[in-house]
């Protein structure tokens, strides 16, 4: 979460204003969408500054559970930062026998991908989806991304992000022996 000095500094307003604003221009009671058109028009913030404090003020009035997102399903993720190069971290995603081998309690079947960068999966029968990012740390070290999006409920959002915390540290274990 931003600071609030961090927060007016970039916007004017602290986040207490925002949401007092908000609140008396009636955002309760609106769409994601128009709120974001309204921020973004009639106070000139940017996209990223808007869909931040349309998500903080949701929150904060209980309009939105914590990790929802606008059409009402939840994201988790997670990290890890794994001591082998990039070119072998991402091939144990995308290479279905390798990732066969430490991936053993779920299926994804590979969308689309970026060498190295990225690679998007459906999730079991499709209904979610897992996008990954890559990143090199140095020659020798890599971290990993994970965010598994569409997720039906809160309850299931907490098993699934515990579920890839435990999968992160097996695809550690299994490319750092």
């Amino acid at each position: 979460m931003a600071t609030v000095d961090g927060v007016r500094r970039a916007t004017g307003r602290d986040r207490n204003e925002w949401f007092t604003l908000l609140d008396a221009w009636g955002a309760s009671g609106r769409e994601y969408r128009e709120i974001a058109d309204y921020l973004m028009r009639e106070h000139e913030l940017s996209r990223w500054w808007a869909q931040k404090l349309i998500v903080e003020y949701e929150q904060s009035r209980g309009l939105r559970p914590l990790g929802a997102r606008p059409d009402g399903t939840f994201e988790v993720g997670t990290s890890k930062t794994i001591a082998v190069p990039l070119k072998r971290l991402f091939g144990a995603f995308v290479d279905t026998r390798q990732r066969k081998k430490w991936l053993t309690d779920g299926r994804m079947s590979l969308r689309t991908s970026q060498p190295d960068r990225s690679a998007r999966f459906n999730w079991e029968d499709g209904s979610t989806r897992v996008n990954v990012e890559f990143e090199e740390k140095g020659p020798s070290k890599s971290m990993v991304a994970v965010a598994h999006a569409g997720i039906a409920d809160g309850a299931e959002a907490e098993t699934t992000k515990a579920k890839w915390k435990e999968r992160l540290s097996e695809l550690k274990s299994f490319l750092e022996r």
